[in-house]
């Protein structure tokens, strides 16, 4: 993972976007042409044109700036710094650019010109006073490839532009024909398969700063591929599918004596490894246990042991590339330490690290070491502490393009490679209306995968590629972010890398293509009522398509799994009945063409209990409890009466209970509406009083199965209890809510 401040609202920054698009209409500022040099082509006109990112690649693309149309622009993420480019074909002299900027603009930022795309660029204009606007700019300079970066932004948005003009004259032929940012040209990394792997190979770090190379038996070699999913024992059933992306690397986090399966199936295909060791707390945040790395002699001397053991084992296998010692376990320490104390652990993590190292390097001189972590702030111990590592590793997701700056603000001296990447994370986007993250759509999750390579590769000399993540087979949450192979099936995120991998378009049968997916009423579906998804989908080559529909309750529960849920399909539009449990769910549509590609769509809804008739007479009334937890968040009584699905009372976890409320004074009641946790009562009774002391039954639950309870009483009284006297669960009792209702 990779940690980053989640950006506001996309939909209010589209609705801020259409009315400033309104305004300038009206004020007739926007249908104008930009003026055209005299005597001078737009050599960037219909150009290729890549960007290190895009707020919505399907309708703000990088294109969109150099397409001759004012109506439609490129817009970036909202972060700094970030970049624009375009081919002009061939080697031309520039003497004029002009940029028209929308409302989300540069007030800093500089223009580059190279003749290779990948290297050798040469500033030839820069500010950090821009105007906005239309900026015209006299230049003179000579180059194929034309970069603005910009490096502060005008607001808070991004940096938009409706047009980037490059006027000259061309001229000086063509250069470089590969370059590894266009996917229209195959990668100059080490081919995708080279044949069988039969012999060990000597693989080493060579080359100085900022031309750095790894070499495989002394030939370049760019590491291209993803992290390994299906079993190890399977693998030779999945690697065709593999090398088939172009990818000639896999990556694992550990390494044991089932290893030896994906090695030779790996072998087989041309395709090399990354051994990965696991160290405790590995997985960054929230995850792996907790070590003593100043203390635990134990720990450090077993487990060292045991990768010397491997590494003696698979040393000499024609598929090891080289050794990856850890996994996200600088930033997961925070998880156990704070403070001083934290900084020890850190410190000597990675001072063990480099011991490990240093055994390797002597157990196995001719491959070498990393190390990976969550985020870049994990360089500077090693830079510090780990010196015997060949080279660097992180994981990244939707701060992949920054990981370039971070290197270079901090003088690490080695080079490195991305060991996990793709798009935006759920931990990296903003929040939707239901307040759970806005999950890319498969279309941005497919160029999501190609604009993190092109990140990595814009890095020449120092990024020596990298594993994105995830060649796998889960089709849980999980993976709808980040698989590109769920049940062995293709997504277009396979296809997009694929493409530019292999330098052209994969040839073969495509994933069907979900336009859209909108719930109605989202934000409040009633449980047990009807869930209506729109999802326009087509398909490139009219197969016919099965609808596959999953609900999921991680945002309610923790769960990361996915249900199968019944649905009926009219046209585009598909129903399922809504969970009876409370909260935010996810959808989880696949779309499988049966020639073994799919489209995954997801979108959340909230379930909010059925409307009951009357008025809610408990609502912020005093409440008691046989007991409430102490621990953790507040679970008094009194958050059962709150009016908050967020909050909920929860009982100790004992075989009865019960929970009361006074009501203030006495009212004729109607019914009751009991919404549970996922601690129920399967047995429980509703008393009234009068007083308080002397209760008197109004209904009886036997073989209650949680959810939502709705009841019908009769009665006058001022205090209602419910006597909680069998539980569902092997935890106590807990309710979100609960509504007594008269009229």
């Amino acid at each position: 993972m990779s940690l980053t401040s989640p950006s506001p609202s996309r939909t209010r920054r589209r609705a801020l976007t259409w009315l400033t698009l309104a305004a300038l209409l009206g004020a007739g500022l926007v249908a104008a042409q930009p003026a055209a040099a005299a005597s001078l082509d737009n050599l960037a006109l219909g150009g290729t044109a890549t960007a290190s990112s895009s707020e919505n690649p399907t309708y703000l693309p990088a294109s969109a700036a150099f397409d001759g149309d004012t109506s439609t622009r490129w817009a970036s993420q909202w972060a700094d710094p970030q970049w624009i480019q375009v081919d002009l074909g061939e080697v031309s002299h520039i003497s004029q650019l002009q940029l028209q900027w929308e409302v989300a603009r540069a007030t800093s930022y500089r223009i580059e010109v190279s003749d290779t795309g990948t290297g050798g660029w040469k500033t030839v204009y820069s500010t950090t006073d821009a105007p906005g606007g239309t900026e015209k700019l006299e230049v003179d300079a000579d180059g194929r490839f034309v970069r603005l970066t910009g490096t502060n932004r005008a607001n808070g948005y991004g940096y938009s532009l409706w047009e980037f003009g490059v006027y000259g004259t061309h001229g000086g032929g063509p250069v470089d024909p590969v370059d590894p940012v266009d996917p229209g040209t195959p990668d100059p990394g080490y081919p995708s398969s080279t044949g069988p792997l039969t012999t060990p190979s000597t693989v080493a770090v060579t080359g100085t700063e900022g031309d750095w190379k790894l070499r495989v038996d002394g030939q370049p070699y760019t590491v291209r591929g993803f992290t390994w999913g299906p079993p190890m024992g399977d693998a030779a059933q999945y690697m065709d599918a593999f090398t088939a992306t172009g990818a000639n690397t896999t990556r694992t986090w550990g390494t044991d004596a089932g290893t030896v399966t994906l090695l030779d199936a790996a072998a087989a295909k041309g395709v090399r490894v990354i051994n990965g060791f696991w160290l405790v707390p590995g997985g960054g945040p929230g995850s792996g246990g907790c070590i003593d790395y100043t203390t635990d002699a134990n720990y450090k001397s077993t487990t060292k042991a045991d990768i010397l053991k491997w590494v003696g084992v698979y040393k000499t296998h024609p598929a090891t590339l080289m050794w990856n010692v850890g996994n996200e376990s600088l930033l997961g320490l925070q998880n156990c330490y704070s403070g001083a104390q934290l900084e020890s652990q850190r410190v000597a993590y990675a001072q063990f690290v480099n011991e490990v190292a240093v055994a390797i390097h002597a157990a196995d001189p001719t491959h070498p070491v990393t190390s990976t972590d969550a985020w870049t702030g994990a360089w500077p111990y090693y830079r510090d502490h780990t010196p015997a590592l060949d080279l660097l590793s992180v994981n990244s997701y939707g701060d992949i393009c920054g990981v370039k700056g971070a290197w270079e603000a901090g003088h690490y001296g080695k080079p490195y490679i991305i060991t996990e990447g793709g798009p935006a994370g759920e931990w990296e986007v903003p929040d939707d209306a239901n307040g759970v993250p806005d999950q890319p759509t498969d279309l941005e999750n497919a160029q999501g995968y190609v604009d993190a390579w092109r990140c990595i590769r814009a890095h020449a000399g120092v990024a020596l590629g990298g594993t994105l993540f995830h060649f796998g087979l889960e089709g849980d949450l999980g993976a709808t972010w980040f698989n590109i192979y769920p049940g062995g099936n293709r997504r277009l995120a396979y296809y997009s890398i694929a493409d530019v991998w292999n330098g052209s378009a994969v040839t073969g049968n495509r994933p069907p293509r979900i336009a859209d997916m909108t719930i109605a009423h989202a934000t409040s579906v009633e449980a047990g009522s009807t869930v209506t998804v729109d999802l326009p989908v087509t398909d490139p080559e009219g197969d016919a398509l099965n609808i596959v529909t999953f609900v999921n309750s991680k945002y309610i529960d923790g769960n990361g799994g996915v249900t199968w849920v019944a649905h009926e399909q009219q046209g585009s539009r598909i129903t399922f009945t809504a969970p009876a449990r409370v909260g935010v769910w996810k959808s989880v549509v696949y779309v499988e063409d049966g020639h073994g590609n799919v489209g995954v769509e997801t979108r959340s809804f909230r379930v909010v209990p059925p409307a009951v008739s009357g008025t809610n007479v408990a609502a912020g009334k005093t409440a008691t409890a046989s007991s409430f937890q102490v621990w953790g968040d507040n679970y008094s009584p009194g958050q059962a009466f709150d009016g908050d699905f967020a909050t909920r009372w929860s009982s100790e976890w004992a075989p009865t209970g019960w929970i009361q409320v006074d009501l203030g004074r006495s009212y004729p009641l109607s019914s009751v509406q009991l919404v549970w946790e996922a601690a129920f009562a399967k047995s429980y009774t509703v008393q009234l009083s009068d007083d308080g002391v002397t209760w008197r039954t109004a209904a009886t639950v036997t073989g209650g199965d949680g959810g939502i309870d709705q009841l019908g009483i009769s009665g006058q009284a001022r205090y209602v209890k419910f006597d909680l006297t069998e539980r569902g669960t092997d935890w106590g009792f807990s309710l979100y809510e609960v509504g007594v209702y008269s009229g």
